[in-house]
């Protein structure tokens, strides 16, 4: 159980690091993961509505 907090902190503090020192490639990589998410939902709405229609 310790060992899971600890990386759970040492992971935040990654990400905070990375969004400090690279804001522009963060920004990206938040980006691209909205996109895919954005695709991944439209792709399914295609399939369930092609599965009724």
């Amino acid at each position: 159980m310790q060992t899971k907090k600890v990386l759970m902190y040492l992971a935040i503090a990654f990400v905070v690091f990375y969004l400090y020192s690279r804001p522009a490639e963060a920004a990206g990589a938040v980006r691209g993961v909205f996109d895919g998410i954005t695709t991944g939902a439209s792709r399914l709405a295609l399939f369930f509505s092609s599965l009724t229609g």
